[in-house]
């Protein structure tokens, strides 16, 4: 199917994707966004067409859009094919690491006719990459990370995940790496790994975080609670394929290697 030229009712088909747009600064394109299209905040007055996973095919249809922009890891394909059977051009993208993240913006930059807009943040980005890349170039030790994302059950991450790659690049070790992507775990086995930090963020929005903190801290054998280095963070940083991962970076480096700022500098 033909992609338009110059796409004017654009349909947003992951929260990833609605932030790209809007750092593109072409979010007057934007006719419909998906649920949790929360950041900037702006988006949350654009009509939503159910869930990145649970599309809502005929909202999509009645805001009559020239363009669908899908995610390939989410958006299910039963729906974009009854999409493309209705003749509504679909673009699709695959950021699944931050070089694709980068490649993403650059793309859908060339889309909106925004090339050198796409440019311009693909660079700042890259910088900000290079200088924490810079900052643990030379580490004595990278220490040992629990990263939890879910509560009940607890469920870490995997190698497949941008979690994973963002402890690598901030020089830690993920102690969950391996080939399921959302392990779970009990407590006694991560007592039994000894992370030296635990990172905890949650998809269940209005989880109580102090709470669950006081919860690892009865637990003062695991070194990350001996040393209180339990670290709450936002999820919507850590797991979006956008522009805000690069944030999301620059926080677990500060948390892990706190010290290395300055020698950067």
């Amino acid at each position: 199917m033909v992609i338009p030229e110059d796409p004017r009712r654009v349909v947003a088909l992951a929260p990833s994707i609605t932030e790209i747009v809007f750092a593109l600064e072409q979010e007057d394109r934007l006719a419909g966004v998906t649920r949790f299209s929360d950041y900037p905040p702006e988006a949350k007055r654009l009509p939503k067409v159910g869930t990145y996973i649970y599309l809502d095919l005929e909202k999509i249809v009645s805001l009559h859009p020239d363009l669908c922009i899908a995610v390939k890891d989410g958006n299910p394909e039963s729906v974009i094919r009854r999409l493309e059977a209705l003749n509504v051009p679909i673009y699709a993208v695959d950021p699944r690491n931050v070089t694709a993240v980068i490649k993403t913006i650059l793309d859908i930059g060339n889309l909106f006719h925004e090339t050198e807009r796409a440019k311009e943040i693909a660079a700042i980005l890259q910088k900000r990459i290079d200088v924490v890349k810079q900052r643990v170039s030379n580490i004595d030790r990278r220490p040992k990370v629990f990263f939890q994302i879910g509560i009940s059950p607890m469920v870490a991450v995997g190698t497949d995940t941008f979690i994973h790659e963002l402890i690598d690049m901030a020089g830690g070790i993920n102690l969950t790496a391996g080939s399921v992507s959302y392990p779970r775990y009990s407590r006694e086995q991560v007592l039994a790994m000894a992370p030296e930090y635990i990172v905890v963020t949650s998809m269940a929005r209005q989880a109580s975080f102090e709470s669950i903190k006081a919860d690892w801290e009865r637990w003062p054998e695991i070194p990350a609670v001996k040393h209180n280095r339990i670290f709450v963070v936002d999820s919507d940083l850590f797991d979006r394929a956008s522009p805000r991962l690069v944030d999301a970076l620059e926080i677990l480096v500060d948390i892990i290697h706190p010290h290395t700022e300055e020698a950067a500098r």
